[in-house]
């Protein structure tokens, strides 16, 4: 996968707004609205863009408390852990990282006691060694 300097202005674009029209993206970026299309086909081609998600606005989950969950995971158990994980909709995102832990959960539930709970659960997995949470307090940005 090769991304040149251009795909990487394009897709920092889509990344503050998936839905913004070619003609809009290829303003901004001083391109035709053809260059902008076959790049975003080929990108997606290439599988470099992968798919399209939703952000939703803090507002919208106003109140909901929000956690990285740290992991330890024990030998040879990783493919089924990650896979229990994937089941858990509370579950927003997961990242392998090096270091102490071996993965990083993001959790979003609506209260501190569904957050307990979410840990718990998680650490109820066959494979999960141990668990640590650290609430977030607030996001400064995101992209």
């Amino acid at each position: 996968m090769k991304i040149t300097a251009a795909d990487q202005q394009l897709l920092s674009v889509l990344r503050e707004n998936a839905r913004a029209s070619t003609a809009e993206i290829a303003r901004r970026l001083q391109l035709s609205r053809t260059t902008v299309q076959s790049r975003i086909e080929r990108l997606e081609r290439q599988g470099v863009i992968r798919g399209y998600t939703v952000r939703v606005h803090d507002q919208a989950e106003h109140g909901h408390i929000r956690a990285h969950i740290m992991i330890t995971v024990l030998p040879k158990q990783m493919a089924a852990v990650v896979d229990a994980l994937h089941a858990m909709p509370e579950v927003r995102a997961l990242h392998s990282v090096s270091g102490p832990f071996d993965l990083v959960a993001m959790g979003v539930v609506p209260s501190v006691e569904d957050m307990d709970e979410l840990t718990d659960r998680i650490g109820a997995i066959d494979g999960v060694g141990r668990t640590t949470s650290s609430i977030i307090l607030s996001a400064k940005f995101e992209r």
